[in-house]
């Protein structure tokens, strides 16, 4: 089985694959669906840093964000949506649908980020013509 994030891909996509062809839902609206890529994701595993830690626990005694575990987070879930979203364009997708992020602590202090979808081709559909 090949590696699909260092993988050359020998298809080429449909359309670009930019932020608002990647959706939550199932269909993608003004689009019909032509073709199933499969599954795709990105991951991340990330630890906190004593630093970090030492900071997070200073920000917890007077309560509210958490901005630097906020922060923390926000990378990881930008990390792992950059890798689904190249995972698909090295499939020939122009589309991903049903996205979901998923996290795992693994051990204290180290959390597993995964963001997945399904790889799409999707061409625009014709507008509804007034009668």
């Amino acid at each position: 089985m090949s590696d699909p994030y260092n993988s050359p891909s020998t298809r080429m996509p449909a359309a670009v694959l930019n932020d608002t062809m990647v959706t939550t839902a199932p269909e993608l609206p003004g689009h019909r669906i032509v073709r199933n890529l499969g599954l795709v994701r990105g991951i991340t595993v990330r630890s906190r840093s004593i630093v970090g830690n030492f900071l997070g626990g200073l920000q917890t005694i007077f309560g509210g964000n958490i901005s630097i575990y906020t922060e923390l987070c926000e990378q990881a879930r930008e990390e792992t949506y950059r890798d689904m979203v190249a995972h698909a364009r090295q499939l020939g997708a122009n589309a991903i649908v049903a996205v979901r992020y998923d996290a795992t602590e693994l051990m204290s202090g180290l959390t597993e980020v995964l963001c997945y979808g399904t790889a799409v081709v999707a061409e625009p559909q014709p507008s509804a013509k007034p009668q």
